[in-house]
């Protein structure tokens, strides 16, 4: 599968633009635009197939291991205490330690833009009450249309304003070799979200007494998470990218570095500094067995020690075994998440993807 590359992406009434010779950035309506790029600012209007271009003033140039999980038991059911340990979260540092020396401008940027307030809805409450106050007031017919026509006008305005101000823009230029290794990590990732059963493991803990655990030897806290293309908010760029997630966090995959975005904020890891593991996990499934999964064996709720069923529980039912696989992805800045899918040897493949990202990284230069 190949990636969508596009050659321009617009952030309100700018429209930025990738050619062989940089990045031109232009402003305007359909038939009239003003703009910037690496030969000067321009004007460029017309319509019906006729355009006139005239060059202004020239720009100035720039200077120049998650441990293999065994038997592990999904749901913690009504069962005596001390039977397992407390769980322990599996979780990430805070997204202001995840940070590679690459990314810092960057991250800078982001954060700075995230934390400024959007001005639309107060400008739109604002125009409501005008609009009950002209309705109370009596006004015409007339001056009410200009009143509801102003406050929407002037609503879509400071939207657009809202807009440019929170946005970053990233442009994205290949060459062959990169655009291909980005492309496979789009493909495995596809595979991935393909599988039936997609979990983020939140938590784990070790099991005590595994006769009130269907024989298991941890346990372990999941939620249903999705691998999908979507784009971070207001970050702007022209290539799709990959997320996952993962919690209270989300991965963005982008073809340099993984975004991880949070509600307090935004962090970064390299793809050299990225480690990911795969594993084949054991699970003894009690929510259900997703249609693609394989069933290796099965147990029983409560399990004697020779693994048959104990008698001494009523309503002791059989339950299957599942092989899935576990991927953990970690980072030396604190990155810690751990998710599971239902089908095995797609992981690898994702593995190999993003180590390959790794290597044909261009080296940056101090």
């Amino acid at each position: 599968m190949g990636i969508y590359l596009r050659k321009s992406i617009s952030v309100g009434p700018f429209r930025f633009t990738a050619s062989k010779s940089g990045i031109n950035v232009s402003a305007g309506v359909k038939g009239f635009r003003l703009g910037s790029g690496p030969r000067g600012n321009y004007i460029h209007m017309g319509a019906g197939g006729v355009y006139y271009r005239a060059s202004l003033s020239k720009a100035r140039p720039s200077k120049p291991n998650y441990s293999n999980l065994t038997e592990t038991s999904g749901t913690i059911p009504e069962i005596p205490p001390g039977t397992h340990g407390p769980l322990e979260e599996i979780d990430s540092a805070d997204v202001s330690q995840i940070v590679d020396s690459s990314s810092k401008e960057l991250l800078d940027e982001l954060n700075q833009k995230r934390k400024k307030m959007r001005s639309w809805p107060s400008a739109a409450i604002l125009s409501l009450l005008l609009f009950y106050s002209a309705v109370s007031s009596g006004w015409s017919g007339y001056a009410l249309w200009g009143v509801a026509v102003a406050g929407l006008v002037g609503t879509y305005l400071i939207y657009v304003r809202d807009v440019l101000v929170k946005s970053s823009v990233l442009i994205y230029d290949f060459d062959p070799e990169m655009e291909r290794s980005y492309g496979v990590l789009h493909s495995t990732a596809e595979r991935l979200a393909r599988c039936s059963g997609t979990w983020h493991i939140e938590a784990s803990g070790k099991v005590r007494d595994s006769k009130y655990h269907a024989g298991a030897n941890s346990l372990v806290r999941r939620k249903v998470t999705k691998i999908q293309k979507a784009e971070p908010p207001y970050l702007k760029t022209n290539v799709e990218t990959i997320s996952v997630g993962v919690g209270r966090q989300t991965l963005h995959f982008f073809p340099d570095r993984v975004l991880v975005y949070d509600t307090n904020g935004v962090g970064a890891v390299n793809y050299k500094d990225l480690v990911i593991s795969v594993s084949d996990t054991r699970f003894i499934e009690e929510e259900g067995v997703p249609r693609d999964a394989r069933v290796i064996d099965r147990t029983w709720r409560y399990v004697n020690k020779s693994g048959g069923p104990d008698k001494r529980f009523k309503d002791n039912r059989e339950i299957p075994i599942c092989l899935y696989e576990s991927i953990s992805m970690t980072s030396y800045s604190g990155l810690n998440e751990l998710i599971q899918i239902s089908q095995t040897g797609h992981g690898e493949d994702f593995q190999r993807a993003v180590n390959n990202l790794a290597k044909v990284m261009p080296i940056e230069l101090p």
